[in-house]
C-alpha cells in the first residue's frame, strides 16, 4: 500500500464549520453522553450486516468495502457505532451512488468537496458511520494503516483508549470535537507507523 502523508491537525470545531460541511446546512445534533463500551465480539458481525446491504445497493459501483475505525479493531474499546470506508469511481458524482444508498436507508449526514470529496452517511440496525471516499485516497489509507498497527500493537491500543474515555467523561458538545480532540494521539501513532508530511507541507 502507498504510504499517505500525516494528516493535519484537525481545524477548530466552530457553528459555522459545522453548518458548512453538514448536508443542509444546519447544526447537527448535540452529541450528548459519548458511550465508551469495551470491545463486543458482535462487531464484526454488525459490519458483515451493512457490508452486505451496501454492496447489494451499490453493486459493481462499491469498489470496495472496508470495516474501519476501532470497533474494527479486536480488543479496542470504542463507541458502540460501525465505521464502514466505502470507496467508489468519483464521490463527487453523488447521482451514481447516494440513490441507493438512500434507497437502502442509510442517510447523508455530511458533505465535504474540499476534503477528499467526503460525504458520510448514518445507518441504523445497526447504528453506523459509512464514508465515501474515491480511489487512491489518503485519508481512506489512513484509516486502515492506523487500524492495522491497533491490531498488532496492545500499548498503542490501551493509550488511545485511554485517550477516548478521558475525552467522554469529560464532554463536547458536538461529535467533531471528539474527533477533534483525539486528533493529536491519531496523529502521533500514525507517525509511529511510518507516516511523514507531505513534501509539500515540508516546503510550507
Amino acid at each position: 500500500m502507498r504510504m499517505p502523508p500525516l494528516p493535519e491537525p484537525s481545524p477548530e470545531v466552530t457553528e459555522e464549520w459545522l453548518r458548512q460541511r453538514n448536508a443542509g446546512g444546519v447544526l447537527p445534533r448535540p452529541a450528548g453522553v459519548i458511550e465508551i463500551r469495551d470491545y463486543d465480539l458482535a462487531w464484526p458481525e454488525m459490519f458483515a450486516e451493512h457490508e452486505k446491504r451496501l454492496r447489494t445497493a451499490l453493486g459493481p459501483a462499491a469498489l470496495l468495502v472496508e470495516h474501519v475505525g476501532s470497533t474494527s479493531v479486536p480488543g479496542l474499546a470504542a463507541k458502540p457505532r460501525i465505521d464502514v470506508d466505502v470507496i467508489v469511481a468519483d464521490p463527487a458524482d453523488e447521482p451514481a451512488y447516494l440513490p441507493a444508498l438512500e434507497a437502502a436507508g442509510y442517510v447523508l449526514r455530511v458533505r465535504e468537496p474540499d476534503w477528499y470529496e467526503h460525504r458520510c452517511l448514518h445507518g441504523f440496525e445497526p447504528t453506523a458511520n459509512v464514508h465515501v471516499f474515491g480511489p487512491d485516497c489518503d485519508e481512506f489509507r489512513r484509516h486502515v494503516i492506523f487500524r492495522d498497527w491497533l491490531r498488532d500493537h496492545p500499548a498503542d491500543r490501551e493509550r488511545y483508549a485511554a485517550e477516548k474515555r478521558r475525552i467522554a467523561a469529560a464532554g463536547v458538545t458536538f461529535m467533531a470535537e471528539y474527533a477533534a480532540q483525539k486528533s493529536g494521539v491519531v496523529i502521533d501513532i500514525l507517525r509511529k507507523a511510518g507516516l511523514t508530511v507531505s513534501n509539500e507541507e515540508k516546503r510550507a
